[in-house]
């Protein structure tokens, strides 16, 4: 296993509960050997090992030796994990995106016989999984899907004190920094949408999700790529997005905006200058305005002493603290930020939704809106395991599990879109309490109250 980041947890305590009955070792690798060993404690089918990704002979060496390799590690790594483990006839699993690179892969790992399955985790993953059993239902009983859309979110439960940005760092911060950099594209009423880097935060609406409240999305990612996945190539909307508790977009947007989740701009000595003095490097000069907020302001066309502003400050963008981060990006000082800032306090809760929403049409000319909603409250910090480690995590030991035991046969790079996959972990997360609540309602009632982003 390599990573033993903050949604590895429960993954290797799982695995290694598993060792115990099946004779497995499970080996957990990691930069940092102290989390490692952390992780995997005094167990006797397991050890830790120092481990940088970007060693290649270290790298081929520990995938050599391995019979299946669980890749953790942050996207940017995961074509060389994955490219070795073609070339040693070595099965990997992963939770981040199926990339172009690792498409590429795909008719060699055929070739090797080599099983190369990413989005194992909960999004994507556990999303994937529901709605493609959902799909076939729906498929099954006569109906035609029409709409498809599909909401997931970790955040801190409701019951409880947050700051004024209601968000937590209970996965890797660096994911949340830069979220959005790619943009977005989906469809709504058979017209594709486009939306750039820097106006994903701004292009939000409200979605319902019961048992929490009205929270707002914005589009996650490539929505049209699932279309061809999930077999749903006739359908007028297809929209993927992301959860947020209201307010958080409208901050994030004015970061984004600024310039500073940014991965290519080096700063020499980052890690002495103040906040207040990087951000200053961001805005025009100017020599008639000694005041950075109200320049800053200016700059953002926001209110000078409204909430956006404040939230800001709450974070120590304008302070006069030294920085103090390793690295030389503002990506890597906003991930110092969010780390410092954003932690899941102790014994606050962690949660995590998934939420589907079907337009079905059915050949009598009826249709209803089908709604799917799984809702993970997590144990109260640190005494036990968050929701997102768990949902994560769990998983993809079951899928370890089953390719282990010869229940999964695939080969190739490949999504959990299989029954072979997806049905078996359904049935195994369901046990584990990790269930979807099902409602419907008439479509052309659905149609006047159903959640619309905005234009």
């Amino acid at each position: 296993m390599l990573g033993a980041g903050l949604s590895s947890s429960y993954l290797i305590h799982h695995l290694l509960e598993l060792a115990t009955d099946r004779n497995w070792f499970v080996t957990v690798a990691d930069l940092d050997l102290g989390a490692a060993e952390a992780a995997v404690g005094q167990h006797p089918r397991g050890s830790a090992i120092q481990f940088d990704v970007n060693d290649a002979t270290m790298r081929a060496a520990v995938i050599e030796k391995s019979n299946v390799v669980i890749n953790m590690l942050l996207p940017a790594h995961q074509h060389l994990v994955a490219w070795d483990c073609v070339a040693h006839g070595r099965h990997m699993l992963s939770v981040s995106y199926r990339d172009a690179d690792l498409r590429a892969l795909d008719q060699d790992a055929h070739r090797k016989g080599v099983l190369l399955l990413s989005e194992l985790g909960l999004d994507p993953g556990i999303d994937h999984m529901s709605a493609m059993s959902m799909i076939e239902r729906v498929r099954r009983e006569g109906g035609n899907i029409v709409g498809f859309r599909s909401y997931g979110s970790g955040i801190p439960a409701p019951d409880q004190a947050m700051g004024p940005l209601r968000y937590a760092i209970t996965w890797n911060p660096r994911n949340v920094a830069m979220a959005g950099e790619a943009g977005a594209q989906y469809m709504r009423g058979g017209k594709i949408k486009l939306v750039a880097f820097h106006n994903v935060f701004d292009h939000t609406w409200p979605v319902e999700v019961p048992g929490v409240g009205t929270l707002e999305a914005y589009a996650n990612r490539d929505s049209l790529s699932y279309m061809r996945s999930f077999g749903l190539d006739g359908v007028e909307t297809m929209i993927r997005g992301t959860l947020r508790y209201p307010g958080w977009s409208e901050t994030w947007a004015q970061i984004v905006r600024l310039g500073l989740p940014n991965e290519t701009l080096r700063i020499g000595d980052l890690g002495r200058r103040t906040y207040r003095e990087v951000v200053e490097m961001f805005l025009p000069l100017s020599t008639d305005n000694p005041h950075i907020e109200q320049r800053l302001a200016r700059f953002l066309r926001i209110s000078p002493t409204g909430q956006i502003m404040e939230n800001l400050r709450w974070l120590g963008l304008l302070s006069d603290e030294p920085i103090g981060c390793e690295g030389e990006t503002t990506a890597e000082m906003l991930t110092h930020v969010l780390k410092q800032k954003l932690p899941l306090r102790d014994g606050a809760r962690d949660m995590v939704i998934l939420q589907h929403e079907f337009e079905v049409a059915r050949n009598d000319g009826t249709g209803e809106l089908a709604l799917s909603t799984m809702v993970v409250r997590g144990d109260p910090h640190p005494q036990g395991f968050t929701a997102m480690a768990k949902t994560v995590g769990l998983p993809t030991a079951i899928a370890v599990k089953l390719l282990l035991d010869g229940e999964i046969s695939l080969t190739g790079c490949r999504i959990p879109t299989h029954p072979s996959i997806y049905e078996a972990i359904l049935r195994e997360i369901a046990r584990e309490g990790l269930v979807f609540k099902e409602a419907s309602r008439p479509l052309s009632d659905a149609r006047r109250t159903t959640n619309q982003e905005r234009e």
